[in-house]
Parts: C-alpha cells; structure tokens; sequence
C-alpha cells in the first residue's frame, strides 16, 4: 500500500530530523546523513572553518543596528552581504513582519546595513522552511561579498559501505547535489579516504582537477580539501559539505556556504561546539521529548499515537488515516525503554490540546510490554488521562503486561491488531 499523506508528511520531518539518504547508484557510493542534534548557524560553522585555515569571506557578526553598520564600516569592502541568521533555508526569498523583503541583501553604501539591520532585528522572518508566523531574528552576519566566476561542489561524509570517510564532489555546483546525481551521474566523483592515512597529496589533486580547478588554483583547490578534512576529524563531523566551493575572479578558491553535521555521541568531547546550539528555534516540544530519547514530530490531527520503531509509528499514522482519522503526532519511543519514558510521554502527549483519543502500538521485541504497561497504568492515574485510550501490545512478555492492564481497573480499549486498534481510536473520538 503506498504510503498515506500523513505518514509522507511524518517521513519528511523525520528526515529532516534524523537522517537522509541518497544512494549513488553507478558509484556504489551511500550517501549518509545521520541524525543531526546539533544545529549551528551559518556565522557558527564559517567560524569553526576559519580557524582550521578554511577560506571563507571576511565576517563579522551583529546584534544590533549599530553593530551591523559598525562592522560593515570595519570590513572596507567594495560590496557587503547582510544575512538574516536563522535556522531556516529559503532566506533570500522570506519575508520579514517588518515589511522588508528578503533575508539576504547585497549592499554597496556601508551605510544602508545600519537602515537593513534596523529592519531584521527583533522582527520574524518567514520562509518557506519557518513555521508560519516565522522565526525572530536575534542576529545578523555581516560578510564581504565576493564574486564568484565558478561553483563546484564538494563534501567529505562518513559512509557505511566504504567503512570509512569519503570526499565526494563535482564540477557542477551551487544546485542539488540529488539533481547532479540524478542527471549527469558522470560528473559525480569519489575518493575512498583511508582513515589511518588521511587526504594524501595525489587525491586531493586529483579531486581537485575533477571539480574543474586548473593550474595553480588546483593546488590551492586541494589545499583546501585537505584542511575541509582536517576540521571533519577536528570537530567529530558526520559531513562537511560545502556548496558553493567556488573561485573568485581574484584567483582565490573560497568555501562560500558549509553545512557541517556532527556525531551527537562525540558531544562529551566536542564540548566547546556543542555549547553553541542555538535551541531558540527548536518546537519546545520535540525538544522535551528528546530529553527522555523520544522522538517526536508534531502533526495536524487529533488521535495521539504512541509507538516504538519509526517504520511502526508510520504505519500507524498510515492506518488511522485509512480509517478516517488523522495521527496528532508522530512519536517513537524506541528501545531499551523504561517506565520513565512512558510516563513522560504520556504527559506530552495529554499537554496536547488538539488530542482526542490516545492510540498505543507496540511490538516487543527489545521492549518489555510489561514496562510499558506499568508505564500506563502509572500515567493514567497519576495524569488523570480524560480521553479515550486504546492499546495494542503484541510480543515480548505480553501476557503479563495484558495482565497488568486488565487488573488496573483503567477505563483502557484493548485491541487485537494495528487495524483493529485504529478503528477503535476512529470510533472513540467521534462518539
């Protein structure tokens, strides 16, 4: 059965989330990104690169209108980019509440950042990745603005199937890597990095001579490859990808824009880079959900599910939408769960005031449905749930934990099968 709206639009927040992945066919190459914690602003990530000896345009960061015209005074430059610092993309194209347009402008007169800043800071952005009502912006960078003659793109990414890094990039840049792949899967080249080894002199030059760059731009090219490999070993990153990494009609070789992700369980040694997650921009929800490793996605209906396995809580959205209801949430929890968790997210899930109808699946395989249904049982009373509850446990020790449901004396519909469950939650809700 293919796939409902509303586990479709689970799965994309759920990548955009955790992972993605683009298999690279004709290069057995997998492309991994795996979950992503960490969220840095663009000011944050030219910084980390900055100080590893990585090309980038002069910088300075504001918060204020007269810091902006300050710094764009300092740089001396013969054109200024103003950049709106949010988490979001589609910047150049928002919209902010103040009645300016455009998150990203480019300005020649020092003197016009002062007027532009005034009009970003302390207002919303809206773009097409941002909530509706935007996203305040509290900071601004301010860049020297150069021109670019050429793009290319180039990454370097842990992957599974060369046990290893490995640099990936192509002579067409400033587009969708996805697109290039899917297109012109020619221009998409690789190298294998041996770990113990690093970047050596004749790949670096050889990727750098396959992204186009030509006499004595090669070797700076494939300097700056080595150093990009230096920082993703400095700073634990799962990638660096660097989009554009372009030349300037100046003969320079510049890393323009850089998406660095990072291993979250290298944070006890990367604490430095750690401490400058900006969670201001995070759902505070999700946010409390991550803290007892519950993943949680927020959706638009009103039956709450509660699952373990993302693949089971898309299935689970799947059928109440087949059913005629829609899921109010997407929220996995997991394994290795404890009565903790289920009680927690139970609470998050009844803060919810679009929830009508609570649906619980689980499948215990690592999960011990007795912890869970503990966890029920304790929620519920202690809670004092007001909606209707329905609950399918299947697997580990579930005779025990049907036990513990049944004994409660919990007004709770138990349900024999994913269909069965969903039905059951459709029903209660329109009673």
């Amino acid at each position: 059965m293919a796939a409902s709206m509303a586990s479709q639009a689970a799965a994309r927040r759920l990548r955009a989330a955790t992972s993605k992945h683009i298999l690279l066919d004709k290069l057995k190459c997998t492309w991994l990104n795996p979950r992503r914690w960490l969220n840095l602003q663009e000011y944050q990530s030219k910084k980390l690169m900055q100080d590893s000896g990585v090309a980038v345009q002069r910088f300075y960061v504001a918060h204020t209108a007269s810091e902006a015209l300050e710094a764009a005074k300092r740089l001396k430059a013969k054109e200024i980019v103003l950049k709106a610092q949010i988490l979001a993309g589609g910047r150049g194209k928002g919209v902010f509440d103040s009645g300016l347009k455009g998150g990203v402008h480019l300005i020649k007169d020092p003197a016009v950042v002062g007027e532009l800043a005034k009009k970003m800071l302390g207002f919303n952005l809206t773009t097409k990745q941002t909530p509706k009502e935007g996203v305040k912006v509290k900071t601004v960078m301010v860049a020297e603005a150069l021109d670019i003659s050429r793009e290319t793109y180039f990454a370097i990414l842990m992957d599974r199937a060369c046990n290893g890094p490995v640099m990936v990039g192509s002579p067409q840049g400033g587009m969708d890597i996805e697109e290039v792949a899917a297109s012109n899967p020619e221009l998409i080249f690789k190298e294998v990095i041996d770990i113990f080894k690093g970047v050596q002199d004749d790949q670096a030059l050889r990727m750098a001579a396959n992204l186009g760059f030509k006499g004595p731009l090669q070797r700076q090219a494939a300097d700056q490859i080595k150093r990009l490999y230096d920082l993703f070993l400095k700073v634990d990153a799962t990638q660096v990808e660097v989009n554009p990494f372009g030349e300037t009609p100046e003969g320079q070789v510049v890393c323009f824009d850089a998406k660095i992700n990072f291993d979250d369980n290298a944070e006890f040694r990367q604490k430095s880079v750690f401490a400058m997650d900006d969670m201001s921009e995070s759902d505070p929800t999700e946010m409390e959900a991550a803290k007892w490793d519950l993943k949680y996605i927020g959706m638009d209906g009103n039956i709450a599910c509660f699952v373990n396995g993302a693949g089971l809580a898309m299935a689970t959205c799947d059928i109440i939408d087949l059913h005629g209801g829609k899921p109010a949430n997407f929220l996995d929890l997991g394994g290795g769960v404890k009565e903790r968790q289920v009680y927690e997210a139970f609470k998050l899930l009844t803060a919810d005031p679009k929830v009508e109808a609570i649906l619980v699946n689980i499948f215990g395989g690592i999960v011990n449905c007795a912890i869970i249904a503990n966890g029920i049982t304790k929620a519920c009373r202690e809670l004092e749930l007001k909606v209707p509850l329905v609950v399918r446990l299947e697997g580990t020790n579930v005779h025990e934990a049907k036990r513990i449901l049944t004994e409660s004396g919990l007004p709770i519909t138990a349900a024999e099968d994913l269909d069965d469950a969903a039905k059951k939650a459709v029903a209660a809700i329109r009673k």
